[in-house]
């Protein structure tokens, strides 16, 4: 369960990287299954690499921040099984 400050955390972090990445969508969100104190916003991936990378790259930084101002540990997480499923269309 996402209290309340997670949830507004979560949507306001996608929302961010969404205007940054439009081409993103929302998979799921959940908690990390080695610790729940980790929440995971589970995105599809950008069929471009570098621009993969560099989701990868200001997802680290924003999560770094909202860690360090608010103590939540949320990460965006390109879906490995939305990948795949993009490679076979």
């Amino acid at each position: 369960m996402i209290n309340f400050k997670e949830k507004e955390l979560v949507n306001d972090f996608f929302k961010t990287a969404k205007k940054k990445f439009p081409e993103i969508e929302l998979v799921n969100i959940t908690r990390s299954p080695d610790d729940a104190n980790h929440i995971w916003i589970n995105v599809s991936v950008p069929n471009n690499e570098d621009r993969l990378i560099e989701l990868t790259e200001f997802s680290s930084e924003k999560g770094h921040e909202i860690l360090l101002d608010y103590g939540y540990w949320i990460s965006i997480i390109p879906d490995k099984n939305h990948i795949e499923q993009c490679a076979e269309r």
